[in-house]
């Protein structure tokens, strides 16, 4: 296995040279659809379906994000397996988890960036579009049948209209979900449910309710304790109250909310819905149901809270649930019951706030001079988006890491453990084969998603399954000029919005404030950065219609 580290691909140029150096000496490979001389290695015919195979022997360079969890081995079954199928081998250069995006960002200045660049979270292409240093893929998704397929199966048009760019091309190519899958809800305490007669609440309206029903029972508790507030205070629970109030907050926080109706966009830290998510935290601290120091704590003490009876209910997901609470509470409280509610429902009424893109890949602009360009956009996009190569990315090799059995169902091997399927496992199917890792395995339909999934999980994702996903808005990509002045306005603004978000919350603002709040978010420039939103929008839909 061939291996670079990032720091000898850096170091290999003199000093880190500017962005618009990277490609400022040659033409735009784009403006060129002459692909003649860039297929040695490609299959003359590749469609949906077909099994990748170089017709040589070829190799591509790969960034390749080191997981803590599962650190990076040149043994692993996954990289022979690979190339045992398509002639690949890949050249991973290796960057550690903690600083993956700053490392990036060198590599990518330096112009020694590897030719694929995945795990990239839209919109953090767009600081690599007007250098010239990445790729429109858009240009080339005649080479990959099985994403195009899938964009045209599964309806995503408007979530791909969306990482669109003012030139009306896209520069990353997303993890592409057949369905949402929502994942983080509220874990309540079941057994303290059943001892005070209440139902599993559906609404916020509800949950409040059992929130008091606690309180009176045991007054000298906080009901919710939150955990998830660092960097970002209560950043989970904003998330999945704003997605039920209609908005966007927390960790979802984004500065432009889409009004379908009067089509236009609106400052979403002003707009009435955010009121409203502001509003009903602000009732359950003041009524002493969400402990105050939610905002503050760690994610340790919110755990021991749980765990010692002080507290009956906390935002989570699968993991959390199965890793941290109910192991703290077999300690502590082993009668307690911890149970993982769908997702209430608030204003908004019922939706899946789950987004079906996930990060994706970058591709170097250099590639595109490579003879070897076309096999290797063919190989993309059948270890990424063939359903062949979704399961080897996921589940490995059939009879060595998962077995099917007549109805095609998967199930890990006896000796192969992943997420606590079989605890007693000598093997693990990432730390010593190299499967499910985040750097290959990410979209798929829902079977494939939630393979490892239990039972208790594939209920809730059953609920919430039913529930229509929520609005696309539509795309409004910047100029380079325009980006450079928002890139001015957005911190400074989500900055402010996050501190009164907090404020409210916790009293230390009377909500009666509101009205002078949105006035010095107007006097921080939130009105000049919604007619810039708004301005680009008109822009794109008259050019692109």
């Amino acid at each position: 296995m061939f291996r670079k580290t990032w720091r000898r691909v850096a170091l290999a140029s003199a000093g880190l040279l500017a962005l618009s150096l990277v490609t400022a000496c040659s033409e735009d490979p784009s403006e060129s659809t002459d692909l003649s001389e860039n297929r040695v290695g490609a299959m003359a015919d590749y469609g949906v379906g077909d099994q990748f195979k170089a017709t040589e022997a070829l190799s591509f360079s790969t960034l390749y994000n080191n997981h803590t969890f599962y650190p990076l081995k040149d043994d692993w079954l996954f990289w022979s397996e690979l190339t045992k199928r398509t002639n690949v081998k890949i050249e991973p250069v290796a960057v550690p988890l903690s600083d993956y995006e700053q490392k990036r960002s060198l590599l990518i200045g330096a112009g020694d960036a590897p030719l694929i660049i995945p795990k990239t979270y839209h919109p953090q292409e767009d600081a690599f579009v007007s250098s010239g240093a990445i790729l429109p893929v858009s240009d080339y998704l005649d080479l990959m049948p099985n994403f195009k397929d899938k964009i045209a199966k599964w309806n995503l048009k408007p979530e791909i209209d969306g990482l669109k760019q003012s030139d009306g091309k896209f520069y990353l190519l997303p993890g592409l979900h057949e369905k949402p899958t929502q994942d983080y809800t509220v874990l309540v305490r079941a057994d303290i449910l059943q001892e005070l007669n209440q139902p599993v609440p559906k609404t916020w309206d509800e949950l409040y309710t059992v929130l008091k029903a606690m309180k009176a029972r045991y007054p000298n508790s906080f009901p919710y304790s939150d955990r998830f507030s660092k960097p970002n205070p209560t950043g989970a629970l904003l998330n999945i109250v704003g997605a039920s109030f209609g908005t966007r907050a927390g960790w979802d926080y984004q500065h432009a909310s889409w009004d379908p109706a009067a089509k236009k966009f609106n400052y979403t830290g002003s707009t009435e819905q955010y009121k409203q998510v502001v509003t009903y935290l602000h009732k359950l601290v003041a009524e002493g149901l969400l402990d105050p120091e939610s905002f503050t704590q760690t994610d340790d003490q919110a755990r021991q809270k749980l765990a010692n009876g002080k507290s009956f209910v906390i935002t989570g997901n699968a993991q959390t649930l199965v890793n941290d609470h109910r192991p703290d509470l077999a300690k502590t409280l082993p009668k307690a019951k911890l149970t993982k509610i769908p997702l209430p429902v608030g204003p908004a009424g019922e939706i899946n706030p789950f987004p079906r893109l996930e990060n994706g890949i970058m591709i170097s602009t250099k590639a595109r001079e490579s003879k070897n360009f076309v096999a290797m956009m063919q190989f993309i996009d059948w270890l990424w988006y063939s359903d062949a190569g979704q399961e080897f990315a996921r589940w490995g090799v059939e009879g060595t890491t998962f077995t099917k059995d007549a109805s095609g169902k998967r199930s890990v091997t006896a000796d192969v453990d992943v997420l606590g399927l079989n605890p007693k496992a000598t093997k693990h199917l990432q730390k010593d084969f190299g499967f499910y890792n985040g750097v290959f395995a990410y979209g798929g339909t829902p079977d494939l998603v939630r393979g490892f999934f239990s039972p208790e999980e594939l209920e809730f994702q059953k609920v919430m399954d039913a529930r229509p996903p929520r609005l696309v808005p539509p795309p409004f990509p910047f100029t380079d000029e325009e980006r450079e002045q928002v890139a001015l306005w957005e911190t400074p603004l989500k900055d402010f919005v996050t501190q009164n978000t907090l404020k409210f919350a916790l009293g230390q603002r009377p909500l009666s404030e509101w009205d002078a709040y949105v006035a010095e978010l107007k006097a921080k420039n939130s009105e000049q950065y919604i007619e810039m939103v708004n301005k680009a929008y008109d822009r794109f839909q008259k050019n692109n219609g």
